[in-house]
């Protein structure tokens, strides 16, 4: 430059630099859109021109040395806000070459040294009076000293001479300052005359003139001058327009600042928002020496303008009581000011704070964190923010301000604003736990569960380095991540033990096994949550823990009828559900997918694909589970593929669902039930949570399967009523002979082998061993039709328990009391007491390698005679202590009678039945006990113990009133029992094998039997052994 203390380069990376010699430092980069060559500086050294590939002069503004420190880098002084003026072929004359003015006079002007700049343009006037330049620029003197007469003269002379574009200025500011507008705006539109069509020139013009209206107290019309100015003229100069518009609002502010009439501080805070608003430009740029021309003929202070505008706006608002916007206000300005401006400011920053401070504490008596803290406790998020952020902007926060802002703003969910908080917290005391602490908080109720658990982990490990034994304890209230993943595995360990081992997911349609399953709780956002979320408490929260992992880990199982070709395990691994063909029973597995996901369960189950029917060992498992895995399902869907869309009531119960012997058990486990027809709509349009608690649905199941609504609503599984049980699905059907048994497992609780191929009757042969070996029920002995190879007391087939069984007469307690009394006076107490004991002291029935060890009432068969009728054996028996009777059977018996006795021994045999003892009721025992509503069956401990053994075997250490009342208890029981003795009974018909065990004959019929001689009970109570 001419003065040798800056060089400027241009270079292929289309940067120009200017360098400052001094201290070999950039201060200023400006950037091409193509490769610069060429680079010079104007003659003046206030500017710099460039060229290159994009053919174009660039002019740029050089920063003035005294506004860049020589501690500033070349990143803080690139002039990115100094707008570019490009024009093509010829070079751009500067802003001030509109202004002829002798150098000393014109900086004179700038530095507002008017005696100096007069008296050296009235020696230049003295020496050519002829001057017209030297006229015009003592006009601007004039003017500005506010001596507009003398202005006008000068301006008037100046043209006269001749007429020039300074002299119509300078003629259009006096008039102005005279008031004359009229003339003023007649005399600036001649000044167009004078631009030679220099579009900077007429847009120089222009702003001029707005600013003579605005001097002249036009204020408005100035600033809609300028405005119109910057959005419809083209390629105007936007920055220019933008410091004139931005000087005219902080001049209003100031005006109202300084008025008479009193301080306007909102008026005032209005002007200068709208001054900072308009500026465009940073603290550092140079519009000082660009624009000089507005110094030079109005005495603008443009080198502070940006200072001015910010400092002035948050005074105003201050003052105006704006507290927020105050501070709003202080920290946009300290955000955007270079460190040059904020050095500069320091004294105005300290002065800010103390009148703040001092405003706020003339209303209230705290600080700004300790109401911003009140705030905090009432829930009153936004006023906490508010005060804290006063407190922080103001410099007047420490790490505690930081973390309680970072609680507010996480109270109105603003996360990211909340995480940053924490991270200064973090910053300012990088030793504390606390910081960490608030991380975890945020990011935990951001839902950002994978950072929130390392946060944790990082505040455990502050805890347990901290130096204080006091903060160390603190871990204690606090539970480690891995004993909370302890927790969860048990808790994971503990649900599926009841689920099935493998289930599809419906949220991605894959088949997962059990560890899959696992696998992908632990990546789920639950897990990640849950383990976040009870660390932070000293108690495990087990309760939580469970209700967690249970809802993750629900499914819904499909009940349904296995029609033509069914998905099977093999083609559906590795594959995707809803990515298949949906055809056959692709469709129904998708559909029940879909269905399962719509209504939020994440797995579901299906027979058809969910288990290895190639595995025995699976098979076996999922025979024996099936019923539990029901049981504890959170929602069972029955698929009616035969019912139609939009059917009437009684559709369901003319499906063939309700002929399939698995099905019984997979309506009767379950607690939540829906029935979807063929379209997969709700059965009847029934859209209650829970088909069991449809009275229409329950009463067409009632009517189908003739199933009780207790049991269908609230069924228990046990061996109690098993006649009953076997009955309801005496009419069923299976695919495999085999299955109408094990269908049946978990009906009765009971855990078998599954050996497909063993055949129905060994099947259901074992079954029915189980249920009377484990619960004495001997109803499930009563049927009629074929036996069993398995056991001749057993049925061939389930369909032998069709026919309801024989049911004793019912008799009421009046005849009851007839038939004591009748008693009494026939036979003693002793002999009803013996009677009781004997039959009291029978142990209960018992399998042993597939022999019925039968407690019973054996009658012999005296008797057999013959009489056929209809293609039927009808027999006529005798026996001993019995009335005679009919038999009806497809066996053929031998005849004999006493005078011709038969060496084959036949019985009529009373199955002992210990409900006629009339004890209290005990327990049913029941390998499913476990689940939750078995437990309801079952008397306390403390009634268990105290059950009495034999009623003979009574303590002779008791009170005689005690023994009475015993006593006549124990003897009216005994009567009541002799009485029902009495009665018609349902009998077997044995007949004694070679080895002196005994076969049941089958009967076609009930072989219906009554005592006619009760004293000869006592000599037929025995335990047989039977094939």
């Amino acid at each position: 430059n001419p003065t040798g203390t800056l060089l400027a380069s241009a270079s292929e990376d289309k940067q120009v630099r200017i360098w400052r010699l001094s201290d070999q430092r950039a201060i200023a980069i400006v950037k091409h859109t193509e490769s610069v060559y060429y680079v010079t500086f104007s003659t003046d050294g206030k500017h710099i021109l460039s060229g290159g590939n994009d053919k174009m002069i660039s002019e740029w503004a050089v920063p003035l040395l005294e506004d860049v420190p020589e501690v500033q880098t070349s990143d803080d002084v690139s002039q990115e806000d100094t707008p570019k003026e490009q024009v093509a072929d010829n070079v751009q004359q500067s802003d001030c070459e509109i202004l002829a003015i002798d150098t000393t006079a014109r900086n004179a002007c700038i530095t507002g040294d008017l005696s100096t700049a007069d008296r050296l343009l009235t020696k230049e006037i003295n020496a050519n009076i002829n001057d017209y330049n030297s006229h015009a620029n003592r006009s601007f003197v004039m003017a500005r000293k506010g001596d507009w007469d003398r202005a006008l003269d000068d301006a008037l002379k100046s043209i006269s001479i001749h007429p020039s574009l300074m002299g119509c200025i300078s003629k259009g500011i006096a008039l102005c300052g005279k008031r004359q507008f009229q003339n003023a705006m007649k005399t600036f539109d001649l000044g167009f005359m004078f631009v030679d069509t220099n579009l900077k020139k007429t847009h120089l013009l222009l702003l001029i003139k707005a600013i003579a209206l605005f001097n002249a107290n036009e204020h408005e019309e100035a600033i809609l001058r300028v405005q119109d100015l910057a959005t419809t003229c083209p390629n105007v100069d936007t920055l220019a327009c933008q410091i004139v518009e931005a000087y005219f609002y902080v001049q209003l502010g100031l005006n109202v600042l300084g008025g008479v009439d009193g301080v306007h501080y909102n008026e005032a805070a209005d002007h200068f928002t709208s001054a900072v608003n308009t500026i465009r430009f940073s603290s550092r740029s140079g519009i000082h020496s660009k624009y000089d021309v507005f110094v030079v003929l109005f005495g603008w202070d443009l080198k502070s303008l940006w200072q001015t505008a910010h400092k002035n706006w948050c005074h105003a608002l201050l003052r105006a009581g704006r507290l927020p916007e105050a501070i709003k206000a202080y920290r946009y300005m300290m955000d955007r000011a270079d460190e040059a401006t904020k050095a500069r400011s320091l004294d105005w920053s300290t002065a800010f704070k103390q009148d703040f401070s001092g405003l706020y504490a003339a209303d209230r008596d705290d600080a700004l964190a300790a109401v911003g803290d009140d705030a905090l406790a009432a829930g009153n998020y936004d006023r906490a923010i508010e005060f804290y952020s006063a407190a922080i902007d103001l410099d007047l926060a420490n790490d505690t301000v930081f973390a309680n802002r970072s609680r507010a703003r996480s109270g109105k969910m603003l996360w990211d604003d909340a995480l940053l908080d924490t991270e200064k917290v973090i910053e300012l005391n990088p030793s504390s736990y606390i910081g960490y602490q608030l991380k975890h908080a945020v990011l935990h109720d951001a839902q950002r569960y994978d950072e929130a658990i390392e946060a944790f982990r990082n505040m455990s490990s502050k805890l347990e380095n901290d130096p204080d034994m006091q903060t160390r304890n603190l871990r204690l209230h606090y539970t480690t991540p891995s004993k909370v993943e302890g927790a969860i595995e048990e808790a994971i360990k503990f649900q599926l033990d009841n689920a099935p081992h493998r289930l599809i997911n419906t949220f991605t349609g894959r088949l997962c096994n059990r560890e899959a399953q696992i696998i992908a709780f632990g990546m789920s956002a639950e897990y990640k949550e849950l383990l976040s979320s009870t660390m932070k408490h000293a108690d495990l929260q087990t309760e939580r823990i469970q209700d967690v992992v249970a809802m993750y880990f629900r499914y819904v199982m499909l009940s349904h009828r296995w029609e033509g070709a069914e998905l099977l395990l093999h083609d559906l691994q590795g594959k995707v559900v809803y990515d298949l063909d949906p055809v056959g029973g692709i469709a129904k597995l998708k559909s029940f997918c879909e269905t399962a996901r719509d209504k939020g369960y994440r797995w579901a189950w299906v027979d058809t694909c969910c288990i290895d029917q190639t595995n025995n060992v699976e098979v076996q498992q999922s025979v024996n589970s099936m019923f539990i895995w029901y049981r504890y399902s959170a929602l069972t869907i029955i698929y009616l593929s035969d019912v139609p869309p939009s059917s009437q009531p009684g559709a369901l119960a003319n499906s063939a669902w309700n002929t399939r012997g698995w099905t019984v058990q997979e309506f009767l486990a379950p607690r939540l039930v829906l029935f979807y027809q063929k379209d997969w709509s709700l059965y009847l349009d029934d859209r209650s949570p829970n088909h069991k608690d449809s009275l229409a649905i329950i009463k067409e199941m009632g009517g189908a399967t003739g199933i009780d609504t207790q049991a269908l609503v609230a069924f228990r599984p046990g061996m109690r009523d098993a006649r009953e049980k076997l009955q309801w699905v005496s009419a069923r059907v299976t695919t495999w002979q085999e299955d109408i048994a094990y269908s049946l497992f978990g009906i009765f609780g009971v855990n078998l082998p599954v050996i497909y191929g063993e055949k129905k009757q060994k099947a259901l042969g074992r079954l029915l061993q189980e249920v009377v070996a484990q619960s004495g029920d001997i109803s499930a002995l009563d049927w009629v039709g074929r036996s069993s190879e398995f056991n001749s007391c057993l049925p061939a087939d389930i369909t032998s328990y069709k026919a309801p069984p024989y049911t004793m007469p019912s008799l009421s307690e009046e005849d009851i009391e007839t038939s004591i009394s009748s008693l009494q006076h026939v036979m003693g107490a002793d002999f009803v007491l013996k009677l009781y004991a004997l039959l009291d002291n029978l142990n209960a029935p018992r399998f042993a390698n597939c022999r019925l060890h039968l407690p019973c009432i054996a009658f012999r068969v005296t008797a057999v005679k013959r009489s056929r009728a209809q293609d039927q054996e009808i027999y006529e028996v005798k026996a001993d202590g019995l009335h005679d009777l009919l038999v009806t059977t497809k066996d053929t018996l031998i005849q004999f009678s006493s005078p011709r006795p038969t060496m084959q021994k036949f019985l009529l045999v009373r199955p002992w039945n210990r409900y006629l003892l009339e004890l209290p009721d005990f327990a049913e025992p029941s390998s499913l006990a476990e689940l939750p509503d078995i437990a309801d069956d079952v008397d306390s401990e403390e009634d268990y113990w105290s059950l009495p053994g034999s009623p003979l075997q009574e303590s002779p250490g008791e009170f005689p009133e005690a023994q009475e009342s015993v006593d006549s208890a124990l003897i009216d029981r005994a009567l009541r029992l002799t009485a029902r003795l009495e009665q018609p009974f349902s009998a077997f018909l044995l007949a004694q094998q070679r080895g002196g065990e005994y076969k049941r004959i089958a009967s076609d019929r009930d072989i219906i039997a009554q005592v006619k001689d009760l004293s000869s009970i006592p000599d037929m109570v025995k335990t047989l052994e039977i094939l």
